[in-house]
């Protein structure tokens, strides 16, 4: 559908090597799903929705309800939510569930949820019978404006978060905002640790905007959300088509992710993946502003900004070597040396080879003296 022309439907297309690989659709509901799908050439083959507990208590039904005419023959497969089940044991689960529904290389998977369910799915699809078709459905602010984006698939290992994965693109993203009004608060101001990040590495004036537009934005008026998550999508499209793999730019999308990463692993994943993405951008700041890229009205204008999105903060009582000892596991360490993204300025990021032990360490302990 990129020449939708119904109003209540809008479509953002991404590119690889030139040539439109899938649709992001964004949309109210849930209405025009099986219209996709039929698009799609689905009508003949089966679908396997793939879900969490929690995600389907609330929407399973009604997705299966609007895909029973439109394909083949659809299942469902429902694991215990969290990142926990984020895990090899749960994919061998659903491999089970697709042999014993006889599924081949021509059926699809459809993934129903947030950045666990789309991750665990897409890294299924990448790998049973070398490959299959999966469709992204996310459900979290998080998912919709990051990781249903890109086809970056994967499962953690062990305590090693994001270790196995595959790079595989979804043949659609279907985003039905509406499903945002049943986050709590502190999982919409999770999503908003992304969207924050792709105003300050990519684009001065959005991020002037969600400053602007703060209490439209948390009071989810769905005008605003429509607006936000498009733009945050064509942030990360953009950067996306550019590298699809990872090679370079695409890097900058992990402003934040070095440090949050290593947090979110020392707390036990107590905070959300974007409450530590939050606290990563401050340190990124601060070690920024420690370089002397960004000035200290700039530090304090962005620490002001995801404090305004963002209540979780670090214990005053942390253990700043291990914090740092964890980052040494991270998927963008590079021989000795950490791919670590900071700014030049706002709106404009880079990476940096050659941030130290002592750079993480100072920007720890000037968080921890200067945040109240």
């Amino acid at each position: 559908m990129t020449d939708n022309n119904n109003s209540s439907c809008k479509d953002l297309c991404v590119h690889l090597d030139g040539k439109p690989i899938y649709n992001i659709v964004y949309t109210t509901d849930f209405s025009y799903l099986a219209d996709y799908i039929k698009e799609l050439g689905y009508s003949e083959r089966k679908i396997c929705v793939v879900t969490e507990s929690n995600v389907a208590s609330l929407y399973l039904d009604a997705i299966l309800i609007s895909l029973e005419n439109c394909c083949k023959k659809v299942v469902s497969f429902v694991f215990p939510e969290g990142e926990q089940s984020k895990n090899l044991d749960v994919v061998r689960n659903l491999y089970e569930k697709l042999i014993l529904e006889k599924f081949d290389r021509k059926d699809v998977l459809i993934a129903l949820g947030g950045g666990v369910v789309g991750d665990l799915t897409g890294f299924t699809a990448a790998t049973y019978l070398r490959g299959i078709d999966f469709i992204q459905i996310p459900t979290s602010l998080l998912s919709q404006v990051d990781s249903s984006i890109g086809g970056k698939t994967g499962v953690d290992f062990d305590s090693y978060k994001n270790m196995v994965g595959a790079f595989h693109m979804p043949k659609l993203v279907y985003m039905n905002l509406s499903v945002l009004n049943t986050l709590n608060d502190r999982q919409f101001d999770s999503g908003m640790g992304e969207i924050v990040k792709h105003g300050l590495i990519k684009d001065a004036d959005y991020y002037e905007w969600l400053k602007t537009n703060r209490k439209a934005i948390s009071g989810k008026d769905i005008d605003k959300l429509l607006t936000m998550v498009r733009n945050s999508c064509i942030v990360k499209k953009n950067v996306v088509e550019n590298d699809p793999t990872e090679k370079g730019e695409r890097a900058l999308l992990n402003f934040g992710h070095t440090l949050g990463h290593a947090i979110e692993k020392y707390m036990d994943f107590q905070l959300y993946h974007g409450e530590c993405v939050f606290i990563g951008v401050v340190l990124a700041s601060i070690i920024s502003y420690n370089k002397g890229n960004i000035s200290k009205d700039d530090l304090n204008d962005i620490w002001k900004t995801c404090n305004s999105f963002n209540s979780a903060k670090l214990p005053k009582d942390i253990d700043i070597e291990k914090i740092i000892s964890y980052t040494k596991n991270d998927k963008k360490v590079t021989g000795n040396s950490i791919k670590f993204v900071l700014l030049n300025k706002i709106g404009e990021a880079y990476i940096d080879m050659n941030v130290s032990d002592d750079d993480m360490r100072n920007a720890l302990i000037y968080y921890l003296e200067n945040e109240k």
